[in-house]
């Protein structure tokens, strides 16, 4: 792997394009390093502006707000029990948030398999709704079967984001790369319902950084380019609280990957552990600081639930840093 850059205060080079990111070092083995040791390669890889995602422009923080259609996640599992309520919450985060992420089945630690028609029959219908309460927010579908994204899709859906990195689903490849929309990437291991029991590394950074390479690589192959994939290092899918934190410490590594970085933390169980907040709603202070370490490393997507107070937290960040006035 190649040395992680180290943001830096407004001096040298902008981190994947970003307007707010810079970086002048790199963190080797052995300390800080100049920007002399990375290949040409590495460093257009590290520097290049990520491509617009759903017509997006990347260079500063976006807000992914989470809309469950499930009855049993972690978090807000049963909160959006009908279309009514789906809608009337879309309504709410459209104004709040850049995407919508509408999931129809639990990826949370334990959760059990959804059959494929009971998944495509909370998530199509779902879309398809916002789409006719003319909401026009780009919408990406939570599922890790081929069937589901592509009925989302025909719905109204605009992008992919894929927990397994397209492992699960052999067809899920070639509809992304016939459909010609963006995908997200996502490190697990095993499957929600196991994933915990095989969260073992002999270094989480390397693992995570080596699984996502070979699946951009592999996504290639199926006809999907670079500027089309998102990559996301899977905070919570079968690590544990040290794997999470390492994860997020050396976040700026995987912008050597060339392509834009997803952070999805809101809520989940380290905040908790860490925050003395065992009740999932109550862990908004952890998330939005989270979220904020993430934009200051350059992430250029922030998958949360509370996507007001998220936003008010990016806008005071960028406004300190000279940015968004």
């Amino acid at each position: 792997m190649i040395p992680r850059p180290l943001p830096s205060a407004g001096i040298g080079l902008p981190l994947a394009g970003s307007e707010i990111v810079r970086f002048d070092r790199v963190m080797g083995e052995a300390g800080p390093l100049g920007l002399e040791v990375l290949s040409d390669r590495d460093l257009d890889l590290l520097t290049a502006a990520r491509a617009p995602v759903a017509g997006l422009d990347l260079s500063s923080p976006r807000v992914m707000g989470i809309l469950n259609v499930t009855p049993d996640s972690f978090s807000d599992g049963g909160d959006l029990s009908t279309i009514e309520k789906i809608v009337e919450r879309a309504k709410r985060m459209a104004g709040e948030a850049d995407i919508l992420d509408i999931g129809g089945e639990s990826t949370r630690p334990g959760a059990a398999e959804v059959p494929l028609r009971e998944e495509i029959d909370r998530v199509a219908p779902a879309i398809r709704a916002i789409r006719e309460a003319g909401i026009t927010t780009p919408i990406s579908v939570d599922t890790r079967k081929a069937a589901v994204a592509e009925a989302a899709l025909d719905a109204g859906a605009d992008l992919v984001n894929d927990v397994t990195a397209m492992r699960f689903d052999p067809d899920m490849a070639g509809l992304v790369a016939a459909r010609g929309v963006p995908v997200c990437l996502m490190h697990s291991v095993a499957d929600p319902e196991t994933m915990q029991q095989h969260a073992q590394y002999d270094d989480v950074v390397a693992s995570v950084f080596d699984h996502l390479a070979e699946r951009i690589s592999a996504a290639e192959q199926a006809g999907i380019p670079l500027s089309r994939i998102v990559v996301d290092p899977g905070i919570g899918f079968g690590k544990t609280m040290q794997h999470n934190l390492r994860l997020l410490r050396e976040l700026t590594l995987y912008h050597a990957l060339g392509a834009a970085i997803l952070v999805g933390a809101s809520r989940k169980r380290f905040i908790g552990d860490l925050g003395d907040a065992p009740e999932a709603k109550d862990r908004l202070g952890g998330s939005l600081a989270v979220a904020l370490h993430a934009a200051a490393n350059g992430a250029q997507i922030l998958r949360v639930h509370d996507t007001y107070e998220t936003r008010q937290a990016l806008r005071l960040h960028l406004a300190l840093d000279g940015r968004g006035e």
